[in-house]
C-alpha cells in the first residue's frame, strides 16, 4: 500500500522503516516539529517517579539530567520503550492514555513518597497532575518541548494527493488530525480524500477528520503504534 505518515521526523521515520520492511511504499510528511527547550539540568531531588506522557517527554528530559535511576511511569509501550532505550532502569506502562496512567499513578505510588515530575509539552493542558493532585499528590510540570503545527502541507503530499497516489493516512493523534484536515482543505485537496483510508489511534482523533470525506476511518483497538499499523493487516 501506499502510506502517507504524518509524525514528526524521528518518530515518523522509526514508522516507515517497519512499513518499508513490510512491502509500503511510504511517503514522510511530517505536520508537527519537536523543539526542544534547552535549559540547565532538571533538579530530581525529592522526586519520587517522572511521569511521560509521549516518547518526545522522555526523549526532552534525557537531554536535561544524567539521571536514569528514578521510577518513569509511561502513558504506553511506546514511550515506555523509548524511557529503557534511553536508559532509564525502572519504568512502567499504563498502556492507554492519560486517564490511564492518572490511575496506575494512584496504584503505583503514594502521595506520603514525594514529589512526581510530568515532563510534559507546551500543548499540555494539566488534566494528569490535576486528576493527580486532587489524589493528594504534588505534581511538578517541566515544560522541555514545544510541538510546533505545520501552516500547510507538503509540496510532495500535495502532489501525491492530487495524482491519486496515496491509500492510506495514518495520524497518531487529535492534533496531527486536525492539523491534517486544516492543511488539506487549505491546499483546496479536501475531495481528494476521498480516495483514501484513515487509520487513527483513538476516537478523538477521528472525530478530528469529519470535515474530510475519507472513504473509511478505522480507529486502533488500543492507542499505541502496533494497533494502528494493525489495522493494515
Amino acid at each position: 500500500m501506499r502510506i502517507l505518515v504524518t509524525r514528526p521526523k524521528d518518530d515518523a521515520e522509526e514508522t516507515a522503516t517497519k512499513l518499508r520492511a513490510q512491502g509500503h511504499t511510504v511517503l514522510v510528511a511530517p505536520l508537527i516539529e519537536i523543539r526542544f527547550v534547552d535549559g540547565p539540568d532538571i533538579v530530581l531531588d525529592g522526586i519520587q517517579a517522572v511521569l511521560a506522557t509521549s516518547s518526545n517527554g522522555v526523549h526532552a528530559l534525557a537531554r536535561r539530567t544524567h539521571r536514569r535511576d528514578l521510577p518513569l511511569f509511561a502513558v504506553g509501550d511506546q514511550t515506555a520503550r523509548a524511557a529503557r532505550d534511553a536508559g532509564f532502569s525502572s519504568v512502567r506502562s499504563a498502556d492507554g492514555d492519560a486517564s490511564t496512567l492518572a490511575d496506575a499513578t494512584v496504584n503505583w505510588a503514594k502521595p506520603s513518597g514525594g514529589a512526581l515530575l510530568h515532563a510534559a509539552g507546551a500543548e499540555t493542558k494539566g488534566a494528569l497532575a490535576e486528576s493527580l493532585r486532587s489524589a493528594g499528590f504534588e505534581v511538578r510540570t517541566e515544560i522541555l518541548y514545544d510541538a510546533v503545527g505545520a501552516s500547510e502541507i507538503s509540496v510532495d503530499t500535495l502532489t501525491a494527493l492530487n495524482a491519486g497516489n496515496l491509500d492510506v493516512v495514518i495520524l497518531f493523534s487529535p492534533r496531527s488530525a486536525r492539523i491534517f484536515s486544516h492543511c488539506v482543505v487549505k491546499a483546496g485537496a479536501g475531495d481528494k480524500c476521498a480516495a483514501l483510508i484513515a487509520l487513527c489511534i483513538s476516537p478523538a482523533t477521528s472525530a478530528a477528520l469529519a470535515a474530510l470525506p475519507f472513504q473509511a476511518v478505522h480507529v486502533a483497538k488500543r492507542p499505541d503504534q502496533e494497533a494502528l499499523l494493525a489495522l493494515l493487516e
